[in-house]
């Protein structure tokens, strides 16, 4: 099971990451182009601020772990993805964008599944 969460960890990872990278580096309307549409409802500082936690979570996910300082970071940063994904959920189904509201359920499961390893049997 820990080989099962270091690969759900280095996926969302990555997808954060690059999401993350997205949102911080690119104008609002710019994301709007490439189908991020829920961004319209949100200052450009809210969505430069979105982008800074998700990269903070990406790195949280797996810097921790791999140099064995203050571990316990890893399921806080899953557990923030978990705050972050209920959040989009709710601003898509405001907005009548159900069908992007499966994507973040899928990765508030798998953050979740972090959140449960890491905070217990399978903890650092």
């Amino acid at each position: 099971m820990n080989v099962v969460l270091w690969v759900i960890a280095g996926l969302l990872a990555a997808a954060f990451l690059v999401a993350g990278l997205v949102k911080v580096s690119q104008p609002r309307e710019k994301l709007d182009e490439m189908g991020m549409g829920a961004v319209a409802v949100l200052s450009p500082g809210l969505v430069k601020t979105i982008g800074a936690l998700e990269i903070a979570a990406a790195v949280g996910l797996i810097l921790p772990a791999v140099t064995g300082i203050a571990p316990v970071f890893v399921p806080l940063a899953a557990l923030g993805l978990v705050a972050m994904m209920i959040g989009a959920a709710i601003v898509h189904a405001r907005r009548g964008e159900y069908s992007s509201i499966g994507a973040n359920a899928f990765l508030l499961i798998l953050a979740a599944v972090v959140v449960w390893g890491r905070f217990g049997p399978y903890a650092f």
